[in-house]
C-alpha cells in the first residue's frame, strides 16, 4: 500500500497545481498507516516490530528492481551537472 500510494502520489502530484499539498498530505497519510499497522502487528513485542521494518525495506528493495532505478539512472549518455565552488 505504502509503495502504491507513493506511485500514485507522483503521477497526480505533478500534473496538480498544488503538488506540495498532494506530496506532504499522501506522506503523511501513507505515514500513518505504515506505522499503524506495525503497531497492530507488533502488539507491544519489538522483535515483531523489527521484523515489519525488515520487510518493508525489503519491499522497498523488491518495488525498486520490478520497476527500475530512478529515471537519473536509466541513461547512461546523462552529462553529470556542475556544482558551484
Amino acid at each position: 500500500m505504502f509503495f502504491g500510494g507513493l506511485w500514485w502520489t507522483v503521477r497526480k502530484g505533478l500534473s496538480s497545481q498544488q503538488p506540495a499539498r498532494w506530496f506532504f498530505g499522501s506522506l503523511l497519510l501513507r505515514t500513518i498507516l505504515a506505522l499503524a499497522g506495525f503497531y497492530v502487528i507488533a502488539n507491544g513485542h519489538w522483535q515483531r516490530l523489527l521484523l515489519c521494518l525488515l520487510g518493508f525495506a525489503m519491499a522497498r528493495q523488491i518495488v525498486t528492481r520490478l520497476f527500475g532505478p530512478p529515471a537519473e539512472h536509466r541513461n547512461p549518455q546523462a552529462k553529470e551537472v556542475g556544482h558551484a565552488a
